[in-house]
């Protein structure tokens, strides 16, 4: 069973998946289902409400998302982290975090920007 399996149980089939035994609730991830259904905006206050319900036990978290979301198809891309070797350069140039380093990268200009990555990849 599969993460994907599991979110399609909750939009689409509503196939109760504890009840049938395909699931146990060392499959089930509250965290990466909600985080799927909080990208559409049919589904993103149920999300939240088991987000803010994280207490409840696994099986009660999802047959409420199961049974309260209408079925539909639902697809998004999955948002992922972008790398930013400048991000990188400067962090390792400044010993800053990363958050301070995307602070610094809109106050350099080109011409500095361009030293940093110099100095930094003659390093590497």
């Amino acid at each position: 069973m599969n993460i994907w399996d599991i979110v399609n149980s909750i939009n689409l089939t509503k196939k109760d998946l504890y009840e049938s035994g395909d699931m146990t609730d060392k499959e089930y991830f509250p965290f990466i289902v909600n985080k799927s259904l909080s990208y559409f905006n049919d589904t993103l206050f149920h999300a939240n409400e088991m987000n803010v319900r994280f207490h409840l036990p696994k099986q009660m978290q999802y047959d409420y998302l199961r049974l309260q979301i209408r079925p539909r198809k639902r697809f998004s891309k999955w948002l992922k982290k972008t790398e930013d070797r400048d991000i990188e350069y400067i962090m390792a140039y400044y010993n800053i975090s990363n958050k301070r380093a995307t602070e610094y990268k809109k106050l350099l200009n080109k011409a500095q920007l361009q030293k940093i990555r110099d100095i930094m990849a003659a390093q590497d």
